[in-house]
C-alpha cells in the first residue's frame, strides 16, 4: 500500500477499468490504494525502463535493420512518455488533483507489447545472441511484473501474455523444431504466472482489509460503532489544523450520562450496555453533516460541530438533554430514564489544540454538574481561569459531583 500523502484517481475509461478490476467487493478505499501500488517507484522505473532500452539498443546496434530500428525508437518513446505521466501523476497525486491513470495503465500494456514484439523479431531472423537477450529481457519483465503488478491481476495477466507470448510464434518462424517446445512451455508458463498474480491479489487485499478492520477497531468503540478516544483526538487535531479563518469555529459538547451507575446496579450490565447503545443512535439522530460523535469510554460522549456560534451549540446540547432524557426500554419489561450534563467548549476561543479543548469543555461540564445536571453549559472565562489554577498547582481537576448533590 501507498505509505505516502499521494492519492491517485481511479480509471475511468471503460478498457482501463476493466484492466484494473479487483473484484466487485473491494472497498473503494482498498482500489485507490492497489492504484496507487501500480505506478511504482522511481527507482523501480528506472530499472525496467534500463532493461527494455539497453536490449533494445544493443540489439539495433547489432543489427541495424528497419525492424530492430524501429522497436528501439519505440522502446525509446514508450520509456520517455511513461516517465512523463509518473513525474506528472506523484506532482497530482501529491496536491490531491486527477491522476493520468488511464494513460498510465496503458503505457503499460504497450510497454509489455513492444518487449514482446522485440523477441518476436529477435527469434525470426534466427540471431541466436539477439533472441536470446531479448527472450531474457522479456522473462525478466514478467517476473517483475508478476511480483510489482499484481494489484490489477488483470493488467498484470495481459502484460504477461503480450510481453513472452509472441516467442510463441517467433519459435515457428525461427525454424528450428527443437524451438517448437516453446509451444507447450510457454503456454504453462504464462498461466502459472497469471495465476500466481491473481493469487497473490487475493492475499493482499484480504491482508489490506484485516488492516483496515484493525484500525477501525483501534479508533471505535465497539460498543456503540461511535469513535473512541483515539479516533476523537485525530479527527480533533485535523480539524482544528483546518482553523484558518478568522471566522471559522468548531464547538466541542461533552456529554456525562447523569445517574447511569443507578441503571446498572438496578438492571444489571447488559441492561447498562442496551442503554448506552440507545444513546449512541440518539445522538446520531440528532447530528447534522459533518458532525462527529464519539464515546470516549464508560458514560462518556463528545460531539464535534463545526460552523457555529456558541450560542447555537448550547442550544443544540439542550436539544440532546432533551432527547437523551427522554425513557428508554431495556427490554423484559423494564425502562430506565436518565439525564445528562452537557459541557461546551469553542475553538478557537477556548483552545487551539485537542487537550485545551476538552479540558475546557470538561470545566463546564462539571459546572453543569454541580447546578444538579440535565442541562448544558458553556465554558466561561472564569472556569477556565480556576481549571489554570488548578492545574498550575498540579491538584488536576476536581472530581465531578453527581447529579444528585
Amino acid at each position: 500500500m501507498q505509505t505516502d500523502s499521494r492519492t491517485y484517481s481511479l480509471p475511468r475509461w471503460r478498457i482501463t477499468r476493466w484492466l484494473a478490476d479487483c473484484g466487485a467487493d473491494v472497498p473503494e478505499d482498498i482500489r485507490v490504494a492497489l492504484v496507487g501500488n501500480l505506478y511504482g517507484t522511481l527507482p523501480v522505473f528506472v530499472g525496467g525502463i534500463l532493461n527494455t532500452l539497453l536490449v533494445a539498443a544493443a540489439i539495433a546496434a547489432r543489427s541495424p535493420t528497419p525492424l530492430f530500428i524501429a522497436w528501439a525508437a519505440v522502446e525509446i518513446a514508450i520509456c520517455l512518455a511513461r516517465l512523463g505521466v509518473l513525474i506528472l501523476a506523484r506532482r497530482r497525486a501529491l496536491a490531491r488533483r486527477p491522476t493520468p491513470t488511464d494513460v498510465n495503465l496503458l503505457l503499460s500494456v504497450a510497454w509489455s507489447g513492444s518487449v514482446g514484439y522485440g523477441a518476436l523479431i529477435s527469434l525470426a531472423t534466427g540471431d541466436w545472441v539477439a533472441a536470446t537477450l531479448a527472450c531474457v529481457s522479456a522473462g525478466a519483465m514478467v517476473g517483475g511484473v508478476c511480483f510489482r503488478n499484481f494489484s490489477a491481476p488483470r493488467l498484470c495477466g495481459t502484460m504477461i501474455v503480450l510481453s513472452l507470448g509472441p516467442t510463441i510464434p517467433g519459435a515457428l518462424l525461427a525454424g528450428q523444431p527443437l524451438m517448437l517446445v516453446l509451444f507447450f512451455q510457454i503456454p504453462m508458463y504464462l498461466a502459472a504466472m497469471t495465476m500466481a498474480c491473481f493469487k497473490l491479489n487475493r492475499m493482499l487485499i484480504a491482508t489490506m482489509r484485516a488492516e483496515r478492520e484493525n484500525d477501525r477497531r483501534a479508533r471505535h468503540d465497539e460498543l456503540t460503532g461511535l469513535p473512541n478516544r483515539s479516533g476523537l483526538v485525530s479527527a480533533l487535531d485535523e480539524r482544528l489544523s483546518g482553523l484558518s479563518a478568522p471566522d471559522q469555529t468548531l464547538a466541542l459538547l461533552y456529554l456525562d450520562l447523569d445517574d447511569f451507575k443507578v441503571v446498572n446496579d438496578t438492571h444489571g450490565h447488559a441492561a447498562g450496555d442496551l442503554l448506552l447503545e440507545s444513546v449512541g443512535k440518539r445522538i446520531r439522530a440528532l447530528l447534522r453533516e459533518g458532525d462527529l460523535p464519539a464515546r470516549l469510554g464508560g458514560d462518556e460522549f463528545v460531539v464535534l460541530t463545526a460552523s457555529c456560534t456558541a450560542e447555537e451549540a448550547t442550544a443544540f446540547g439542550r436539544g440532546l438533554v432533551e432527547v437523551i432524557g427522554a425513557p428508554y426500554d431495556l427490554g423484559s419489561g423494564g425502562s430506565a430514564r436518565i439525564g445528562v450534563s452537557i459541557g461546551v467548549a469553542m475553538a478557537p476561543e477556548h483552545g487551539r489544540n485537542a487537550a485545551d479543548l476538552l479540558r475546557a469543555a470538561d470545566a463546564a461540564l462539571y459546572q453543569a454538574k454541580f447546578a444538579g445536571g440535565a442541562r448544558c453549559q458553556a465554558a466561561s472565562e472564569d472556569d477556565l481561569v480556576r481549571l489554570r489554577r488548578l492545574l498550575a498547582r498540579g491538584t488536576g481537576q476536581p472530581a465531578r459531583p453527581s447529579a444528585a448533590a
